[in-house]
């Protein structure tokens, strides 16, 4: 792992940083590999249930490292796509917690996270449009899918930043923090959900990713074949039995 991306565990949480702060967190090839190499982990090992990513020293993600790329540099992982996550991201869910800035790539790192815990002063924004680009790290792809059509259409066109309380009235933001406290709020909803089956908790992220894609009159046999293995596991015997015995389930992961 490089130091460009730092890891730590908590209990089945994952929290990874991106550590450039003198860069805006901006992403270069260190961070998307760092990136991608930690969600590989999350993905293989059994002991973690969920993630969180983060920016070191105040800020979130700046997005491309524009300086990286003008030298012929590429910010983006084999398989995963920009900062290693945009294309595939993981299996298992994952929580944004932004502080200051998440613009344009860093603004399509927090879309491809499953949910945005946010400080009250972070900013969100596809500027691209104002540096003659187009946001294709996913923003387009997401962000109608996220908020009403139209105010996606005023955000990506006018390439402007809004703040974390608007973008929370739209449903975009999770939860608010108080400044400073967006990862600590993000620690305590990814500990909620990892109290939970492992297994279960893939398959759940992964029936609501693809079902909207899914033909009408596939959704039960498609949905039953990614349930099926959870319902046979052991994971689904400790549940019950330690509801009946009042104790809390030891999770395996199988």
């Amino acid at each position: 792992m490089s130091d460009a991306v730092l890891t730590e565990t908590d209990g089945a949480v994952l929290v990874i940083t991106i550590n450039r702060p003198e860069a805006k967190n901006a992403v270069n090839a260190a961070v998307a590999q760092g990136i991608a190499a930690a969600l590989d982990e999350l993905d293989n090992r059994k002991d973690l249930s969920v993630a969180v990513l983060t920016g070191a020293g105040g800020t979130f993600c700046s997005g491309m490292d524009l300086k990286g790329f003008l030298k012929g540099e590429l910010p983006w992982a084999e398989g995963r796509g920009f900062a290693g996550i945009v294309e595939k991201p993981p299996a298992k869910p994952i929580i944004a917690a932004v502080e200051g800035y998440a613009l344009a790539g860093g603004c399509e790192v927090a879309l491809a996270c499953d949910m945005i815990v946010a400080s009250k002063e972070a900013k969100f924004g596809l500027p691209e449009p104002k540096r003659g680009l187009v946001a294709a790290g996913g923003g387009l792809l997401r962000l109608p899918q996220r908020i009403p059509y139209h105010i996606a259409m005023e955000i990506a066109l006018t390439g402007d930043f809004y703040g974390a309380e608007r973008m929370a009235e739209l449903g975009f933001v999770n939860r608010l923090t108080e400044p400073g406290q967006a990862l600590e709020g993000a620690r305590e909803l990814a500990l909620k959900i990892a109290e939970n089956a492992p297994l279960a908790l893939a398959a759940t992220k992964r029936i609501i990713v693809e079902s909207p894609t899914w033909p009408a009159d596939q959704v039960w046999v498609k949905q039953g074949e990614i349930t099926g293995p959870v319902f046979t596991s052991k994971d689904a015997q400790e549940g019950p039995k330690a509801f009946a015995e009042k104790r809390k389930p030891v999770w395996k992961g199988e």
